[in-house]
């Protein structure tokens, strides 16, 4: 019997995983997916925390999307214009990008462009 889709995920986020890493200088900006809402976090792995976040259930974010769906592209983009204006209130510019297993496609790459023509650099 194969793979279902959860293992087949975390397959693909453990691949990139060992090839990324985020610093001190160059955090890495994490995209989680669910039904219901859409994640941004910045982490740095050196110390393990998280330095930005961002995600639909954030009050500002969540007013916005007030009577909408928090979980389409629209709402991803709000999502990536939130973490790249609160990384640069954080003074962070620049940042390696991770899909976290999901494909580059529809929503995360919606929070990957938005962050990118806010100004945060990947």
């Amino acid at each position: 019997m194969g793979l279902g889709r959860a293992e087949k995920r975390r397959t693909r986020q453990a691949r990139v995983r060992r090839k990324i890493r985020g610093s001190a200088e160059r955090p890495r900006l994490s995209v989680y997916r669910s039904l219901h809402h859409i994640y941004a976090q910045v982490i740095s792995d050196d110390t393990g925390r998280t330095l930005v976040a961002a995600s639909t259930m954030s009050p500002g974010i969540r007013e916005q999307l007030a009577s909408k769906s928090r979980s389409n592209v629209a709402a991803a983009k709000l999502v990536g214009k939130a973490v790249a204006e609160r990384c640069r209130e954080a003074g962070i510019s620049e940042v390696v990008f991770d899909r976290n297993g999901f494909l580059y496609h529809g929503k995360v790459r919606a929070v990957a462009e938005a962050a990118r023509e806010a100004g945060l650099k990947f």
